[in-house]
């Protein structure tokens, strides 16, 4: 199965990329395991993990942690923000 990634804000600062193509294993089928798939690479990947509050879309729709990923699906990243 493959994804393509996007990483917004601060996120994308801190890994380096805006964006990354991904191929997963065939049991990864979650927000929430790919969070933790992409955090099993080690710093600075280990923020999308623990990060509290990170906002996640799938094909442009808000997604909680449960919310399925399939062949094909763009997923994004949204860490929390401030404004000021």
């Amino acid at each position: 199965m493959s994804v393509h990634i996007y990483y917004f804000a601060g996120l994308r600062e801190r890994l380096g990329t805006g964006s990354e193509e991904l191929t997963l294993p065939p049991d990864l089928c979650t927000v929430a395991g790919l969070r933790a798939h992409l955090g099993a690479r080690g710093a600075p990947w280990d923020a999308l993990a623990s990060m509290k509050n990170l906002k996640a879309a799938v094909n442009q729709a808000m997604a909680k942690d449960d919310t399925p990923v399939s062949d094909g699906d763009e997923v994004a990243f949204f860490p929390p923000v401030t404004g000021g």
